[in-house]
């Protein structure tokens, strides 16, 4: 017979938001256990995702500023040499020293961790085919399910990890293609591609869209495009791939467009065209719990809970962007919302991050999103090339645009594309948080020389009072 245990919160996933989750219950006193299927903690997120892959983007960026800049500031040091298992070492010495961190951080909480698969039994029963043990039947107050997002599967592109490949592989080859096909124009593909073209990669993109990085404002999608283009991306938009089939050493891929159909051959094919919530095996069906039939979302109220009390949902599982951070803040929302307290994640103010160089960064409404809502606005820019860090740097790429009410002056969205864009954004979170009003970014002080001043100098030319504005 199955063991039996009986615990406050029974948590399915140890992603940033099963084990963020996870830490909040602790302090609000709940006992918590989380499951975890996979051999080391983190998810997704830390173990192939975000952290590996930004750990491949700083590593490919360091190599081309040595290729090309370093002379720049007097530096020589002759043609630099890619060591790709090197690079992979340090990649994969990150990617440890973080999840051995999660695990200490659960343990310091005194939550228990369980490695196995689970499933939902119904009446707030969790069954787990453990690794290491026999079969366990959980019952708990609460069920979180936080068990994250997988690839998309593309009919006649099915991946065999070799040549045609998920974002997973990407992050783990042995060497540098030399021509790398990319299926999909988002920010999974473009990050990867910039990693690989970096170092020496011709980049072809597919998008079967008119246009990359589509939820993008259009202004800065244009100039992410040209810059990208610049740098030696080829995109094939309007473009979609029939059919790809591996020959040899080579991935023999069928295009077709508005000017017919044309073959590439690519010696990886990389499958990005988005991911899906992982359900499979999960037992939403035992336990009634509804979803949306077409994305395969589950259904969530304001406090993510499901249709069924007791059990909640986060992160790629629900509606809206799958992105760590609000996976994270809905765990602690969620938790908090069981302890008896107010826990709520605010839509408006969630930032999105494209890592390529330069970064891409956003929160709030786009200008078409402002316009189709047909409120009144007003728009002010700045390009870094006005500004003197940037010019000390030599990165001046880009630009920060922010839109404000235009009866109010309160901030609706900024973007930015441009150097450091990912850590500027959040002056930007916080004044959307706040309610704050482009004069209250252009009145606060902003060091000198500094990147960010270039957001300062958007908010006043929203009034066209800035000293530097046409």
């Amino acid at each position: 017979m199955a063991e039996k245990k009986k615990y406050d919160l029974i948590i399915i996933g140890s992603g940033p938001g099963g084990y963020v989750a996870a830490v909040r219950a602790a302090q609000l006193g709940l006992q918590t256990v989380c499951i975890e299927k996979e051999p080391r903690l983190g998810g997704v997120c830390l173990n192939k995702g975000c952290i590996p892959s930004k750990a491949l983007l700083d590593s490919s960026e360091y190599y081309h500023l040595a290729r090309y800049h370093f002379a720049d500031h007097g530096i020589n040091i002759g043609m630099p040499e890619i060591d790709v298992a090197a690079m992979m070492e340090r990649k994969d010495k990150v990617v440890y020293e973080l999840t051995a961190n999660v695990r200490k951080l659960l343990e310091g909480n005194k939550i228990e961790i369980i490695r196995g698969t689970a499933c939902l039994a119904g009446n707030n029963t969790v069954e787990v085919a453990a690794d290491d043990s026999k079969p366990m039947s959980i019952t708990a107050d609460n069920i979180l399910l936080a068990t994250g997002s997988e690839p998309f599967e593309v009919p006649g592109l099915e991946c065999d990890g070799k040549r045609i490949i998920t974002s997973t592989e990407a992050l783990s080859l042995d060497s540098v293609p030399e021509h790398l096909g990319i299926v999909g124009g988002g920010y999974i593909g473009l990050e990867l591609g910039s990693v690989w073209l970096r170092l020496g990669s011709k980049v072809t993109v597919i998008e079967m869209m008119p246009k990359i990085a589509a939820t993008l404002d259009g202004q800065i999608r244009r100039t992410f495009e040209r810059i990208l283009r610049k740098q030696g991306f080829e995109f094939r938009t309007d473009t979609k791939v029939a059919s790809a089939k591996v020959n040899g050493e080579n991935v023999e891929t069928v295009l077709e467009s508005k000017d017919g159909s044309e073959t590439m051959s690519f010696d990886r094919l990389l499958v990005a065209v988005g991911r899906r919530p992982l359900t499979r095996e999960l037992g939403l069906e035992n336990a009634g719990i509804k979803t949306d039939p077409r994305t395969g979302h589950i259904l969530v109220d304001e406090s993510n809970c499901t249709n069924i009390p007791g059990i909640y949902a986060i992160g790629d599982l629900t509606p809206g962007p799958m992105l760590a951070h609000k996976a994270s803040a809905e765990g602690i929302a969620a938790v908090e919302c069981m302890a008896g307290h107010h826990g709520e994640v605010n839509y408006d103010a969630i930032p999105s991050v494209v890592y390529t160089w330069p970064e891409v960064a956003s929160v709030g409404l786009t200008e078409e999103q402002v316009k189709s809502q047909g409120v009144p606005y007003c728009i002010g820019t700045f390009p870094f090339s006005g500004a003197g860090r940037a010019r000390c740097m030599g990165e001046t790429d880009g630009f920060v645009k922010i839109i404000s009410h235009g009866k109010t002056d309160r901030i609706l969205g900024v973007h930015i594309i441009g150097p450091r864009a990912a850590d500027m954004i959040a002056e930007c979170v916080l004044a959307i948080e706040f309610g704050a009003s482009s004069e209250d970014i252009a009145r606060t002080i902003h060091g000198h020389p500094t990147f960010s001043e270039a957001l300062q100098e958007a908010a006043m030319s929203v009034r066209q009072c800035s000293i530097y504005a046409s």
